[in-house]
C-alpha cells in the first residue's frame, strides 16, 4: 500500500494529469485540502470513497489518517494544489512516512505560475529581455532566507512570479520599482483557471491601486516582468536568416 501525493493543478479539473484523474477515480481514501483544491474535483472520487478535509488537520493527524488507511491495505490519495513541489508542505509529511516505513509517490500537477501565463496570453521568458523565471513569496509568518529578499532577486531582473503576496501588493510595487522601472508591466491573476478568475493588468506605478480597490488580498499570483510587454525582440528560433541542425538560412 502507498500514499500518493498528487498535484491538483491550479483549479481546473481539466488541467489534471490523465494519472491523477485515475487515482482520484479509484481512490478509497482522499486527504484533500479543501482550502485550496477545487470541490469539484472531489466528484472524481468513487461515492465509497473517505474523504478527509486538512484545511482544520495537524501534520500529526494527516499522517495519522495515512497509517491508518496503510493499516487496513487501503492507498491514501493526498491531494495538494497546483504542484506539490512548490510551497505544498510536502517535505515534512514525507519524513514522517519515512519513519513509519509507508512508501509513497509524488504524481506533478500543473502550477498557478503556468495557469496565470496561460491566462494572460503570454510567455515568461523573452528574447534579450529575460531568460530567468524566479518563482518567490514575501515574507509572512514564515520568513525569507536572508539571501533570498525581494530586494536581491529583484536585482536580476528577471520574471518574478510572486505567491502568496498579494496582501502586500503596495509593499512588493514599492520594492521593486528601483529596480524595474514604475512602467515594468504587472499582472495580478486570481483563481487562474477557475470559473471566477479575474485578471489584472497595470504596471508598477498602478498595481497596487487597482489589487486594492478589487480587494484581491489572497489566492492570487502577482507577475512581474518586461517579457510581459508585447514590444520584445523576435526569437531567433524561426528566424529565416538563422540557420540551425533543421533549417538553412535565406538571404536577408
Amino acid at each position: 500500500m502507498a500514499v500518493y501525493f498528487v498535484g491538483a493543478g491550479p483549479g481546473d479539473p481539466e488541467l489534471l494529469t490523465r494519472k491523477a484523474e485515475r487515482l482520484l477515480q479509484h481512490a478509497s481514501v482522499c486527504i484533500y485540502a479543501g482550502s485550496l483544491v477545487n470541490p469539484e474535483l472531489l466528484t472524481l472520487l468513487p461515492e465509497a470513497a473517505e474523504r478527509h478535509d486538512s484545511a482544520a488537520m495537524t501534520l500529526e493527524e494527516t499522517v495519522a489518517v495515512m497509517r491508518d488507511a496503510e493499516q487496513r491495505g487501503l492507498d491514501t490519495i493526498r491531494v495538494h494544489s497546483g504542484e506539490p513541489a512548490i510551497y505544498g508542505a510536502i517535505r515534512e509529511q514525507m519524513n514522517l512516512l519515512d519513519q513509519y516505513g509507508i512508501s509513497y509517490q509524488v504524481v506533478p500537477g500543473i502550477s498557478a505560475f503556468q495557469a496565470a501565463a496561460a491566462a494572460l496570453k503570454t510567455e515568461l521568458t523573452a528574447p534579450e529581455v529575460s531568460q530567468t523565471v524566479i518563482l518567490t513569496r514575501t515574507a509572512g509568518r514564515t520568513p525569507m532566507p536572508e539571501k533570498e529578499s525581494l530586494e536581491q532577486l529583484a536585482a536580476s531582473r528577471s520574471t518574478l512570479c510572486i505567491y502568496l503576496s498579494t496582501h502586500k501588493i503596495d509593499e512588493v510595487s514599492a520594492t521593486l520599482t528601483p529596480f524595474y522601472g514604475p512602467d515594468c508591466p504587472v499582472a495580478v491573476v486570481y483563481h487562474a483557471s477557475w470559473p471566477d478568475q479575474q485578471i489584472l493588468k497595470g504596471t508598477l506605478a498602478d498595481i497596487a491601486g487597482q489589487a486594492n480597490q478589487a480587494g484581491l488580498r489572497k489566492t492570487a499570483l502577482i507577475v512581474v516582468g518586461h517579457a510581459l510587454g508585447r514590444d520584445i525582440p523576435v526569437s531567433k528560433l524561426y528566424d529565416a536568416t538563422f540557420s540551425h541542425e533543421y533549417r538553412t538560412a535565406t538571404e536577408p
